[in-house]
């Protein structure tokens, strides 16, 4: 996954979005503002990535059975938050050479690690982190279109996403011919999303780091209002389900970890010729 496709989502310091409303809270909360550049992963983590750091407990393997096969790059399902937040423990570990001293979270997933999303941006050291709220919020939705910078779906408009077909989404449309289709397809596949991601409108519902267990993004078995921007879940975090995956942001992205050590060494060298 480390090699896998990342974009970077960039003008950092936006204000949250002024968009009224969502279902799972009461009053009105902004999302959206992030302070930093950072990168998130194109796509939902694979079933074939997640096996492959051994943090899992089997289950994410669920779309190739009997009855159907998705092949290994379906996105894992049945991944608890704790589960997501290992994988990108393990992530940073094999980003710097298997130290310990860098990651997120705590080695269990449920709490802090030994390092932060500022240390990380202050140092020019990659930690992989399950998505902010408002990291997710503004990769999904974030246009940054003059007077309009927000959209209400990822495809970068205020109407109904195009349901199916290799340019479409794949959630829950009763008009569909053969209705909800009542399975996940490979990642990648479908349209384009305004940032360059695929599949933050269904497929799968996707962690958001918040311990009370928030998902976002709708899924194959959800109608079209689920993927608005609008909308957010809480479920419980240890919760193992066909329909909920995720996807990992970088933190901080490369271009700036190469601004960081270019004026590293600018201070390197003004340190050794002051000394002189």
């Amino acid at each position: 996954m480390a090699n896998a496709a990342f974009v970077t989502i960039g003008d950092p310091g936006n204000a949250a979005d002024t968009a009224d409303g969502d279902n799972a809270t009461s009053g009105i909360q902004r999302y959206g503002a992030v302070g930093y550049t950072y990168q998130i992963s194109a796509t939902e983590v694979t079933i074939a990535e997640f096996e492959a750091s051994n943090v899992g407990n089997g289950d994410e393997d669920h779309w190739n059975d009997d009855t159907r096969t998705v092949g290994a790059d379906a996105p894992a399902s049945y991944v608890s938050l704790s589960e997501a937040k290992k994988y990108a423990n393990y992530l940073t570990e094999q980003a710097n050479g298997g130290l310990l001293d860098y990651n997120l979270y705590s080695s269990d997933g449920t709490g802090a690690g030994s390092y932060t999303r500022a240390a990380a941006i202050s140092d020019g050291i990659t930690v992989y982190g399950v998505p902010t709220e408002d990291e997710w919020y503004k990769a999904a939705y974030y246009t940054g279109n003059s007077g309009d910078l927000w959209s209400l779906y990822a495809d970068g408009t205020d109407t109904v996403p195009t349901h199916g077909t290799t340019s479409g989404w794949n959630y829950y449309n009763s008009g569909y011919v053969n209705g909800s289709p009542n399975y996940t397809w490979t990642t990648g596949f479908g349209g384009e999303e305004q940032n360059g991601t695929y599949d933050m409108m269904g497929n799968v519902w996707e962690w958001m780091e918040d311990s009370s267990g928030v998902i976002r993004g709708g899924s194959y078995n959800a109608s079209e209002d689920y993927p608005r921007s609008s909308v957010r879940l809480e479920v419980s975090p240890s919760v193992g389900s066909s329909e909920v995956g995720f996807r990992v942001v970088a933190i901080p992205e490369p271009a700036t970890m190469g601004l960081l050590a270019v004026a590293a060494g600018f201070a390197l060298l003004f340190r050794r010729l002051f000394a002189m």
